[in-house]
């Protein structure tokens, strides 16, 4: 079995050891993060996770993040990209508050456990419920020096490795969206449709006034969606997709899906209608 098939089929290890893992520690940890995201941190219980979005006071994505909550820290995952945006991001908020930081990207590793099958592989210790291919699963963070243990013992219970490529390929399949590649700075919460890292009734927290906004207002201007485009030509980051003669949007990632026989792609668009990506024609589709 491959790491498509794996992750479509069975369960796959996907190695994230390359994330920004980010531990926080403090009896105000909780309440500071809750001040800073765009989910409900302060009603985590110990041993749960949950999505959230870093955003500036512009009400622009920063960077989004998975909060693992343990009973004497909390650790906050993100991007490699953003792993130092994040630290000093937060860093610059703590005032009088008993919170410390510490990186711990270099001594712990990251294995993603995804796909129909991986939940009977799940792991006591620090477990993130959310998955970066948008399959079922979980990633397991632990020492670095248990790694190599870790994929042993995943390996001897059928879990199969997928590669960069194969991930990406079934996330693109499940509508699920990278910061990076979908998300930059440039885009608005809803913009994403990643409604799961919003919570409405929390509080206040910084780039919360935009995000009221946009929700009473009830709509944005352009959506982050899925597409299915017809062919195997892979279009690149930026191509235009057209809705008959005018711009509908443009790609932000896209390849080719084994499985499905097509191209699927993630796009922002104005308008679902009448679509084509250089001359194939294509579809918005949910996942």
């Amino acid at each position: 079995m491959t790491g498509y098939e794996a992750l479509r089929q069975g369960a796959a290890i996907i190695d994230l050891s390359a994330r920004g893992r980010i531990r926080a520690t403090g009896e105000d940890r909780l309440r500071l993060l809750h001040a800073m995201t765009t989910n409900h941190v302060q009603e985590m219980r110990a041993g749960t996770s949950l999505y959230a979005f870093f955003l500036n006071a512009q009400g622009r994505i920063l960077a989004d993040a998975d909060i693992w909550c343990g009973a004497e820290a909390a650790l906050v995952d993100v991007e490699p990209e953003t792993r130092e945006k994040v630290f000093q991001h937060i860093d610059r908020y703590i005032i009088a508050d008993d919170v410390t930081l510490e990186d711990v990207t270099e001594t712990t590793a990251e294995i993603g456990v995804e796909g129909p099958g991986a939940e009977a592989l799940r792991r006591e210790g620090i477990a993130i419920g959310n998955t970066v291919t948008g399959q079922p699963g979980f990633r397991l963070i632990v020492p670095v020096d248990e790694k190599e243990a870790l994929l042993a013992e995943l390996r001897a219970a059928g879990a199969v490795e997928a590669s960069a490529e194969e991930a990406r390929a079934v996330r693109l399949e499940n509508g699920r969206p990278r910061y990076g590649e979908d998300m930059t700075e440039a885009n608005l919460a809803q913009e994403t449709g990643q409604m799961r890292a919003l919570h409405f009734n929390k509080g206040c927290y910084l780039g919360q006034e935009i995000v009221e906004r946009v929700r009473s207002r009830g709509h944005v201007n352009r959506t982050l969606r899925a597409l299915r485009i017809e062919g195997t030509d892979v279009p690149a980051a930026g191509t235009k997709v057209m809705s008959a003669d005018k711009e509908a949007g443009e790609i932000t990632s896209a390849a080719y899906s084994p499985g499905e026989g097509c191209v699927r792609a993630l796009a922002y668009l104005r308008t679902v209608e009448n679509l084509s990506v250089a001359g194939a024609a294509a579809q918005a589709v949910q996942g």
